[in-house]
C-alpha cells in the first residue's frame, strides 16, 4: 500500500491536486455510483433520459396535453450560477410543447433570484445559439417593480411577489436540477418560483433568521422545513403546472430525469438523489472540500454551500480548507460588508435578534457562514484577492499544498486527521 494518497478537487473549469500521507486520511466522501451503471452520458443520451421522463410524467398529464390551447407559455430556466444541463432538458421540452401547440409563443424566463443578471455571453454559453434562436429570453430582475405582481401572503407572513411574465402565462413550467441544499433541503422543483422569479422582498421574508436557524432547515430535509413550506406555497400560487428536473453527476451530466407535478416529480428526484448522495460523516481535524467547480464556485458567496458539508465533519476547533476559484470575487456586496465590518459573534447576535420582516439582503448566507466560522477556522483556496479573503475572517491560500501547511500551523501539529469531500455540494453528510 502506498504511503501517499493523491486527491483531486474541482476548481473552476479545472482541478487542483494534493498528495498527502495515507496515514492522515480518514475518508474520501463521494456520491454512490449511479444506480443503473449507465456509461453513455452524451448529450443525445441525456436528452433521451428527459424524453423518457416526459413520456411518463409523475402526477400530471403529459406536457403536450397541457400545452393544448395555451398560446403564451413560459419556461422558468436556471441562471448562470447553476450547473443545470439546459441543452439536455430544454430541446425535449420545446418539442413536447410544440407537439401540443405548434404556434405557441414560448418565453424562457431566467430565474436569477437575487443574483446579478445573467449576461448574453453567459446565456449563449449555457443555452447555445439554437435554443436562443427559438424562444424569447428574459432575465428576471428581483428589483424591477414594473415587472412584479403580488400574489398573496406566504405562510411565513411575507408577501409573495413574482415576475409578471409568469403570472400572465397561459402555462407556466420549469426546468431545473436537484442537489442537496443547505437550508431548503434540496434544490429544484418549487425553487424555480421562490426564490427564482420572486421579488427581493419575498426572498428575504422566506430566508429570515428564524427559519435559517430552524433545526429542520438543513440539507436533505423537506418535512417540517419552514423554508420549503413557503416555497411550495409560492409554486402552487404561481400555478407552476409542470417541471422537468434532473440529477447530475460530477461532470454536470444528467443521469436521471423526472417530469410532471411540481411536488410529485420533485419528490421522486429527491428519493433518487438521497440514495446516491447521502454519506456518513467521518469526523476529522481538517476537512478539505470544494463547491464542485464551475459554475458554482464563481464567488465566495456561493462557496458557503460547500463549507456546510465540511461543517458536518470537522471537529470543533478544527480547520476547513475550502477550494473555490471565486473569479467573480465575493459575489454579494451585502454579504461582504456585513461580515467585513463586524465581529462574527456580535453580528450573529444581531442577525438572530431580527424578526421575519426585518431580514436584510444576503443575511441568510451571512448567518450560515458565521455558523461555520463558529465551529472551525477556514482556509480559502481561490483567485480572490487576499485582502478580501482576510476581510471575511478567512486565511487565503493559493494551492492545496500551501493550505495544508497553513492548517497544520493553525493546529500546531503535522499529524492532524483529514477527511476529503471533493464535491461539497454533491453530497449530503449525515
Amino acid at each position: 500500500m502506498s504511503d501517499t494518497v493523491s486527491l483531486r478537487f474541482p476548481y473552476g473549469k479545472e482541478s487542483l491536486s494534493l498528495d498527502l500521507p495515507a496515514r492522515r486520511l480518514q475518508a474520501v466522501l463521494t456520491p454512490a455510483e449511479a444506480e443503473n451503471g449507465e456509461t453513455d452520458h452524451s448529450l443525445a443520451a441525456q436528452q433521451a433520459l428527459v424524453r423518457e421522463a416526459l413520456a411518463s410524467p409523475i402526477g400530471s398529464a403529459p406536457l403536450h396535453e397541457l400545452a393544448l390551447g395555451k398560446n403564451n407559455i413560459v419556461i422558468i430556466a436556471s441562471d448562470h450560477t447553476r450547473p443545470v444541463p439546459s441543452r439536455a432538458i430544454l430541446p425535449p421540452m420545446l418539442e413536447e410543447i410544440r407537439r401540443g401547440n405548434p404556434g405557441a409563443k414560448i418565453t424562457l424566463l431566467i430565474a436569477t433570484g437575487c443574483h446579478r443578471g445573467t449576461t448574453r455571453a453567459e446565456l449563449l454559453a449555457k443555452l447555445g445559439e439554437e435554443i436562443m434562436g427559438q424562444v424569447q429570453v428574459v432575465v428576471h430582475d428581483c428589483d424591477d417593480t414594473d415587472m412584479l405582481v403580488e400574489l398573496g401572503t406566504l405562510p411565513s407572513g411575507g408577501r409573495l411577489t413574482v415576475n409578471r411574465l409568469a403570472v400572465e402565462a397561459d402555462l407556466l413550467v420549469s426546468e431545473g436540477f436537484i442537489e442537496p441544499h443547505f437550508f431548503a433541503g434540496f434544490s429544484g422543483g418549487r425553487k424555480s418560483v421562490l426564490p427564482g422569479i420572486a421579488a427581493r422582498e419575498s426572498v428575504m421574508a422566506n430566508h429570515c433568521a428564524e427559519f435559517i436557524d430552524h433545526p429542520r432547515a438543513r440539507t436533505g430535509i423537506l418535512e417540517d422545513n419552514p423554508i420549503h413550506r413557503d416555497m411550495v406555497w409560492a409554486g402552487r400560487r404561481a400555478n407552476l403546472a409542470f417541471i422537468v428536473n434532473v440529477v447530475i453527476n460530477e461532470e454536470k451530466q444528467a443521469i436521471y430525469a423526472a417530469a410532471g407535478d411540481m411536488e410529485a416529480a420533485h419528490a421522486a428526484g429527491c428519493r433518487f438523489l438521497l440514495n446516491r448522495c447521502r454519506v456518513p460523516a467521518v469526523p476529522a481535524d481538517i476537512v478539505i472540500t470544494s463547491n464542485g467547480g464551475y459554475p458554482l464556485d464563481q464567488n465566495i458567496y456561493q462557496a458557503v454551500k460547500g463549507m456546510t458539508a465540511a461543517e458536518a465533519c470537522v471537529n470543533a476547533g478544527g480547520v476547513i480548507i475550502m477550494v473555490a476559484s471565486s473569479t467573480d470575487g465575493h459575489g454579494g456586496e451585502g454579504f461582504f460588508r456585513q461580515i467585513s465590518e463586524n465581529e462574527p459573534e456580535a453580528l450573529m447576535r444581531t442577525i438572530l435578534s431580527r424578526g421575519r420582516g426585518e431580514t436584510i439582503p444576503d443575511q441568510w448566507q451571512v448567518q450560515i457562514y458565521l455558523r461555520v466560522l463558529q465551529r472551525a477556522g477556514v482556509i480559502f483556496v481561490s483567485e480572490a484577492p487576499d485582502d478580501m479573503v482576510r476581510a471575511l475572517h478567512m486565511t487565503p491560500a493559493h494551492s492545496l499544498t500551501e493550505a495544508l501547511a497553513l492548517a497544520d500551523e493553525m493546529l500546531g501539529r503535522t499529524d492532524a486527521s483529514i477527511t476529503a469531500i471533493p464535491d461539497g455540494v454533491g453530497v449530503m453528510v449525515v
